[in-house]
């Protein structure tokens, strides 16, 4: 339930509703805006090699050969954005904070990237969608997995900006989220609870009849 509703203070709770997909808690690190269906990608790492491994002491011998090794992270960075654009991939889901170089490549080569997701959201992603998260740098560097967002747009609620985005499932779950409104967050955060609880209720009701 944490990750198919938002809470919205400051508007009358009239204004609360029911959006199909998904509205991620989040805005846009950048935004290419694409019409259709388009091809998502999830991953739990920066795309943007590090210098060392963690716990692995990295020695350079002079600052030319430390530039050196900057400017190769930034191809490798690069390169990982010309083979999601080459998949024609146009949305990253990303669960951690992308670093500037990879916004600045991703905004280059036509790709909307989404940061700092919580766990609850990927998880939701990748049970919706049947996809795992990709691993940019590994042994092939294939896109491999790829889920099918059916839209993704911005989406301004009182004063701030979230995603909303719609995904082809993989299962007989159709998301949708609630939006729920109210003058100040105590009030939205009672109605939460109250509707988490009904919603619970009727979960154990259906099994019960299923059995």
């Amino acid at each position: 339930f944490e990750a198919l509703h938002a809470a919205v203070a400051g508007l009358p709770v009239s204004g609360s509703r029911v959006l199909p997909g998904l509205v991620l808690r989040r805005d846009f690190a950048a935004y290419c805006p694409a019409s259709g269906e388009l091809a998502a990608v999830v991953v739990t790492e920066s795309l943007h090699p590090a210098l060392s491994a963690p716990g692995v002491e990295f020695v350079v011998g002079s600052e030319g050969q430390y530039q050196a090794s900057l400017r190769w992270c930034t191809r490798r960075t690069e390169a990982v954005m010309k083979r999601l654009q080459s998949s024609n991939v146009k949305l990253l889901l990303s669960s951690v904070k992308q670093q500037e170089v990879v916004i600045y490549y991703a905004k280059l080569y036509g790709v909307s990237v989404v940061e700092c997701l919580s766990s609850e959201e990927i998880a939701l992603i990748c049970e919706i969608t049947g996809v795992s998260p990709c691993t940019p740098f590994g042994d092939n560097g294939e896109i491999t997995e790829t889920a099918v967002a059916t839209f993704c747009q911005p989406l301004l609620l009182g004063s701030k900006r979230y995603v909303h985005v719609g995904f082809t499932s993989v299962c007989a779950f159709q998301p949708h989220c609630l939006i729920l409104c109210g003058p100040v967050d105590g009030v939205n955060e009672q109605h939460a609870a109250a509707l988490q609880g009904a919603f619970t209720m009727l979960q154990q009701l259906f099994k019960t009849v299923d059995q």
